[in-house]
């Protein structure tokens, strides 16, 4: 069964506390992974900032909310037991607990409906809709105005002149490491005039090695397995062992796995990750 997001959780966790004993919140955790049959990778599954698991911070929200809604305590650091009020819930033998149930607690409403702004309203409507934590609702917004942007930028960088995508290129590198300073690595850019060569860069400040550069400001074009083995031969030309192939389109599945088998270290970044970066 799939993961039960963090109201699910609620009813189960004040459960587990009816006894009135102290309860330690890893052993309750690990009592409702059983309760839930949670299988070895789903007790795994890490939130995407890989901090926590997913399990145990929605367990940790209910746990809030119910702290909040007076239904438990904290009756000292990593441990929970359920209140007079609680006990008084569980007696009306409620099918589950959630948000909407809390909100008949003052000091629930005083916690989560504080005056907001309209966009907080917004986004505590929608915490209750999908039934994700406060923290899954914040990463996913994050990550869908990443994608967003990313997909703007990308665009952007479509229109792009020919010497507008050189610069980019130039400034992507330096800020990543590589050229020493930007200056160096402008006077490296675009000199070559090599067929499938459009600069060269250095590989760390002092120099000690160079990097090949081919970019494509493709639209929509797939960068085929013939342009690359172009760009391995100018490198093998220059006995040269490193390059990077950029650009703003597509590889195809031959060129990416053309550059596995070749003794050249050939880094491939598609538009996606050149969004990315």
């Amino acid at each position: 069964m799939a993961i039960p997001d963090y109201q699910a959780l609620m009813l189960p966790l004040l459960t587990i506390a009816s006894d009135g004993k102290e309860h330690y919140i890893r052993d309750a955790i690990n009592s409702l992974i059983d309760q839930f049959h949670l299988t070895e990778d789903e007790r795994k599954e890490r939130l995407p900032s890989g901090v926590d698991s997913v399990f145990d911070n929605r367990t940790g929200w209910a746990r809030t909310y119910l702290k909040k809604a007076g239904l438990i305590q904290y009756s000292k650091r990593g441990y929970f037991q359920i209140t007079e009020r609680g006990k008084i819930v569980l007696t009306q033998k409620p099918i589950s607990i959630d948000v909407k149930f809390l909100r008949q607690f003052p000091e629930f409403l005083e916690f989560y409906s504080p005056q907001k702004s309209t966009s907080e309203e917004k986004v505590q409507e929608l915490q209750e809709t999908v039934n994700a934590t406060p923290e899954e609702l914040l990463v996913s917004t994050y990550l869908g105005l990443k994608k967003q942007l990313e997909a703007e930028l990308l665009n952007r960088v479509k229109s792009f002149a020919p010497d507008s995508f050189e610069r980019l290129v130039v400034e992507l590198l330096t800020s990543i490491g590589y050229g020493g300073s930007q200056s160096d690595a402008g006077k490296a850019i675009g000199k070559s005039g090599d067929a499938g060569i459009d600069g060269v860069i250095k590989e760390d400040k002092l120099g000690l090695d160079l990097i090949y550069i081919q970019a494509k400001r493709w639209t929509d074009t797939t960068v085929g397995r013939p342009d690359i083995q172009q760009f391995v031969g100018a490198l093998q030309g220059k006995r040269a062992k490193k390059g990077i192939f950029i650009t703003t389109s597509t590889f195809s599945k031959e060129a990416k796995e053309f550059v596995e088998n070749i003794e050249n270290k050939v880094i491939l970044i598609d538009g996606r990750q050149l969004a990315e970066l």
